[in-house]
């Protein structure tokens, strides 16, 4: 008899765990977060879990918080044997996580015990670390410590962007979750404690996570410019007013001032604690991207 499953995730990470459960399992219900403002007329948008459950015909379940009586109430109507979660955006509280008799299930974005948190992705690039994965984890009181039951890892390509990695790990995730359930569900699927000796941590990100330290080397700055795309991005200040990069690339040199402003082969460069940062593409505050050169002709002070 096939597990009565209900699913927990939000983003578009989510997304092919979501795809991968209803084409092989019952899933009974999806839990996602509330519709949030957004746009310029900062109207209700639905989540992409919503809209891809919706298109599934599934129920929607969309609590402020899994820690009232209510919403825990509202949940086991389901009843379910399993929950999957994969990028949901809430803690589970003892009396979610205590519901179904298979217990709760994580799909995530970093080879545990590194990086857990919000934003292991964005984590692994701005560190610069080689490879990343998925860790397919049960889930207890703690932030991802509970015990893994499988992992995958990928390397982490030069010049891979948050956005690439993300949809890279998503697809890895469903597939190995899918890989693993079976064996799970019959309890011959051995569990491993994490070693909390190894653990680092990938807190949320806000918006002072895009302002670059000019004093860090051009290489660092570019893994963090990689890590934030799109958001929070990655600005610096100049003449009173904050300029978004899009699009740059390291450039090797023997001595620059943290900070100062350069040319590199005819495009603006900012020097940093070691090497320049050369920028290709950038967006001033209020006005559209632009190239490098574009941004010069329009800024014939950049060297002043």
């Amino acid at each position: 008899m096939s597990p009565q499953i209900v699913f927990m995730g939000s983003p578009e990470f989510a997304l092919p765990t979501l795809e991968e459960l209803h084409r092989n399992y019952k899933v009974v219900g999806v839990v996602t977060q509330p519709d949030r403002p957004s746009g310029r007329g900062r109207k209700p948008q639905p989540c992409a879990v919503k809209m891809l459950a919706q298109e599934l015909k599934l129920p929607v379940f969309q609590p402020e918080s899994l820690r009232k009586l209510s919403a825990v109430t509202e949940l086991a109507k389901w009843k379910p044997d399993l929950i999957v979660v994969a990028a949901f955006g809430q803690i589970l509280p003892k009396a979610v996580l205590e519901m179904p008799d298979k217990g709760c299930l994580n799909v995530h974005a970093s080879l545990l015990p590194l990086w857990r948190g919000a934003s292991p992705i964005q984590a692994a690039i701005a560190n610069g670390d080689e490879q990343t994965g998925v860790t397919i984890m049960q889930m207890d009181e703690g932030m991802d410590t509970g015990n893994i039951l499988a992992q995958r890892s990928v390397p982490i390509r030069p010049g891979t962007t948050a956005p690439e990695l993300s949809n890279q790990l998503a697809y890895l995730g469903a597939r190995t979750l899918i890989e693993v359930l079976p064996a799970y569900l019959c309890g011959t699927l051995a569990a491993i404690p994490q070693d909390d000796s190894r653990k680092t941590f990938a807190p949320k990100l806000s918006k002072e996570n895009s302002i670059l330290d000019l004093q860090l080397s051009a290489q660092k700055l570019l893994n963090q410019i990689h890590a934030y795309q799109p958001w929070p991005g990655a600005v610096f200040d100049w003449q009173g007013k904050r300029i978004k990069i899009l699009e740059t690339h390291a450039h090797p040199t023997f001595e620059c001032e943290p900070g100062g402003h350069y040319l590199v082969n005819g495009l603006p460069a900012l020097g940093t604690g070691e090497g320049l940062l050369v920028l290709d593409s950038l967006q001033p505050e209020g006005k559209k991207p632009m190239d490098g050169k574009s941004f010069l002709n329009g800024h014939p002070d950049w060297l002043d």
